[in-house]
């Protein structure tokens, strides 16, 4: 492996890469012999011939390590446009590029454009080529190869890579696509059906033509496509069957336990079916871990619900489920993307909201409030609640003060006083307290009986501030 930098972008190029770019020399080299350089050796010795099948080699090489390049340096530059810091890593038959410092999955325009922005640089190599080859043709039969060779390169990569078929950039741009039509479970098995049908094709083709690793390759991207297919039909055909025995109906009623808010009734229904020594079938299981998981989330166990959530099969889970166990956990950079899907596959406004806080939480405030039909006060709440269950009371209680400049609300500002008395920062407690009794909080009972305000009990400022609200409402 070898490291170099173009400006600020650093580039790895693995072994890889090189043995692949010359294996594809080398099956080149019969189809070569009335071309440069084995031309210039006609009637030479056999020593002769072998220079020039070695000049040949390296050429191709050339070719294809800097077509390569140019391809990933689009994608790069891309990224440079929106501030990320890419790196390029040529490996095997092509390469990858990186923005190392993207907080969390990309926007999906941008994605877009950075992916579509490789194959249009490799395009205009080969334009470029093909116009250099018209205006110098005949000049040099080395130039003539190279830029002919350049041109033709450039030209059939740009289409194979556009196919929609992953990992190519053409599979990336049809599968995103997709999963923001369709949505993102239906989408991106549609997509991988239309890449099946591409990868018969192809495969058809390059036994046909001969072209042995195309065959190769293509029938390995098809396989994987097959599989998606194959699992996303099983499972719904398992969907529609009904469960039925004994568990099933332990189930139904787990669930019906869980629906009503009878939480213990329900975690032991639960565990009772996954305890079970005879009728538990893997879709039983699975039925069980997912209502367990949903479990766990209503009461904010987020690592539990990811527990259970990664042993259902055949089944699917919801992606604002995901969404809300990567939140709880305080994995907001997982969790955000999980819940732009969510959102946009359902339009639920709940959802949003929940977006929305996720955003807020990680800083990026401005794009949160810009969501159609925000209501900030909901989004702050749910940024501030998910802190809150994770025990951060400070930050909760500093997203709640923020909350009240986009939103002067009495909820937020006595739910920030909560947060703040959980901290133990009693003066602020106190101060938002008075805040949300401005705001118009009046409802001193349930202060009272406020188990996150516990903290405060004992302190003058809290019991004179109890004993404001009880004689403003008497009055």
């Amino acid at each position: 492996m070898f490291r170099f930098r173009l400006g600020s972008i650093p580039v790895e190029v693995h072994p890889s890469h090189l043995l692949v770019s010359g294996m594809l020399a080398w099956s080149s080299v019969p189809a070569a012999q009335n071309g440069w350089p084995f031309r210039q050796v006609d009637g030479a010795p056999p020593l002769g011939h072998a220079s020039a099948m070695v000049v040949y080699i390296l050429s191709w090489m050339l070719i294809v390590f800097v077509s390569v390049l140019i391809h990933e340096m689009g994608h790069a530059l891309a990224s440079r446009l929106f501030g990320y810091r890419p790196s390029i890593a040529l490996v095997w038959m092509g390469g990858h590029t990186l923005p190392t410092d993207a907080p969390g999955p990309l926007p999906w325009k941008r994605d877009l454009l950075i992916t579509a922005a490789g194959p249009f640089f490799g395009l205009m190599l080969g334009v470029t080529s093909g116009v250099g080859y018209l205006l110098l043709e005949g000049r040099s039969p080395a130039l003539d190869f190279f830029l002919l060779t350049f041109m033709i390169a450039n030209f059939f990569w740009a289409f194979l890579n556009m196919l929609p078929v992953l990992p190519l950039d053409g599979g990336r741009i049809t599968t995103t696509l997709a999963t923001r039509v369709f949505g993102p479970r239906r989408g991106f098995v549609l997509a991988q059906g239309l890449a099946l049908l591409v990868c018969v094709g192809a495969v058809v083709y390059g036994l046909r033509s001969g072209w042995l690793l195309l065959t190769l390759i293509f029938a390995m991207y098809g396989m994987q496509s097959f599989r998606v297919v194959a699992e996303a039909l099983r499972n719904g055909q398992a969907q529609s069957v009904p469960l039925e025995g004994p568990l099933a109906e332990k189930l139904r009623e787990a669930r019906a336990a869980l629906d009503a808010g009878r939480m213990d009734e329900a975690r032991r229904l639960g565990a009772s079916v996954l305890e079970a020594n005879e009728g538990l079938t893997p879709r039983v299981a699975s039925h069980a871990h997912h209502l367990m998981g949903w479990l766990a989330l209503k009461e904010g166990q987020g690592r539990q619900a990811l527990d259970h959530f990664s042993q259902v099969q055949g089944l699917p889970v919801e992606p604002h489920a995901v969404a809300a166990s990567f939140s709880l956990v305080g994995d907001d950079a997982r969790a955000v993307e999980w819940w732009k899907q969510a959102w946009q596959s359902s339009s639920d406004r709940t959802v949003m909201h929940e977006y929305a806080g996720t955003l807020i939480r990680m800083g990026r405030e401005s794009e949160a409030l810009k969501l159609p039909g925000l209501d900030p006060e909901a989004a702050f709440s749910c940024a501030e609640r998910v802190l809150f269950i994770r025990g951060a009371y400070s930050e909760a209680a500093a997203v709640g003060e923020a909350a009240l400049q986009h939103a002067p609300s009495a909820t937020l500002a006595y739910d920030a006083a909560c947060a703040h008395a959980r901290a133990r920062n009693v003066p602020d407690a106190m101060r938002l307290l008075r805040r949300a009794t401005e705001l118009g909080f009046a409802d001193g009972a349930y202060a009272a009986s406020d188990e996150d305000l516990a903290p405060l009990h004992g302190y003058p400022a809290f019991e004179e501030w109890l004993t404001e609200l009880r004689q403003s409402a008497a009055s």
